[in-house]
């Protein structure tokens, strides 16, 4: 009997996607969806809330002692001090993460894993007003995160920024080209053509399958071949090279 054909698994809110950077490596990483990301800043806003909280009951004391005058502006700078730079403070630099967010095991990174920067810090949090529309829905915020396939809200999208699980950033996965067996070039190459060669095969490990195809295509009047043929051609070939490099020394 014939197995039937299994449904097919439906994709996670929170799942592993690959990106893959500029010098072809691929970085994978666990996107967070909008769920624990509202939880999380729900937290946050927990913890602010008993901050101010706290912070108006010494103010009383000051008024006291002061004025209700001094008080009241130190509690104003204190709020918008808060409200603006709550959420820069804790993810710019190594950390990554407001208390809220280490809480619920999130991290906002760069695409490529990379901590985000202060620039990047106050863009993607400054639009939070913007995401916030209408006013205490965060709508604008959670129908971004639907529509766009790393959950990024506006300010993410504005900034280059993406929430992830901790500990998942640059996990670097490449697959590594097969053991080749050496093949001289058919044609007569300069030096410099040799060391292009030679390079291709030694930096083929770092490089995602599209990267080593796009970059053995343009050698294909060497190869006679594209695709994997051509990277399995070009690998070969490099590989001769530096046998003889060896050979000479």
């Amino acid at each position: 009997m014939l197995d039937q054909p299994r449904p097919s698994t439906p994709e996670r809110l929170d799942t592993l996607q690959t990106v893959e950077l500029a010098e072809g490596v691929e970085v994978r990483l666990r996107i967070a969806g909008p769920f624990l990301r509202m939880i999380a800043y729900a937290l946050d806003m927990i913890f602010v809330t008993a901050g101010v909280t706290l912070l108006s009951i010494l103010s009383t004391l000051i008024g006291i002692a002061l004025g209700g005058a001094v008080a009241g502006g130190v509690m104003l700078i204190v709020l918008f001090a808060v409200s603006w730079f709550y959420h820069i403070f804790f993810e710019c630099g190594k950390r990554g993460a407001t208390p809220g967010k280490r809480i619920m095991g999130l991290r906002v990174v760069q695409p490529s894993g990379a901590p985000i920067t202060i620039g990047q810090g106050v863009v993607r949090n400054f639009l939070r007003v913007v995401d916030n529309l209408p006013p205490l829905t965060y709508g604008f915020g959670l129908a971004s995160c639907l529509m766009t396939k790393r959950f990024q809200r506006l300010g993410d999208l504005a900034a280059g920024t993406v929430v992830i699980y901790e500990g998942t950033h640059r996990e670097e996965q490449v697959m590594a080209p097969p053991p080749v067996t050496a093949c001289a070039p058919k044609l007569l190459l300069a030096r410099e053509e040799q060391g292009a060669v030679v390079a291709f095969r030694e930096r083929a490990a770092t490089w995602s399958e599209a990267r080593r195809i796009e970059l053995s295509d343009l050698a294909e009047p060497l190869t006679n071949a594209t695709g994997t043929a051509g990277v399995a051609r070009l690998l070969a070939m490099g590989h001769a090279l530096q046998e003889q490099r060896k050979s000479a020394l």
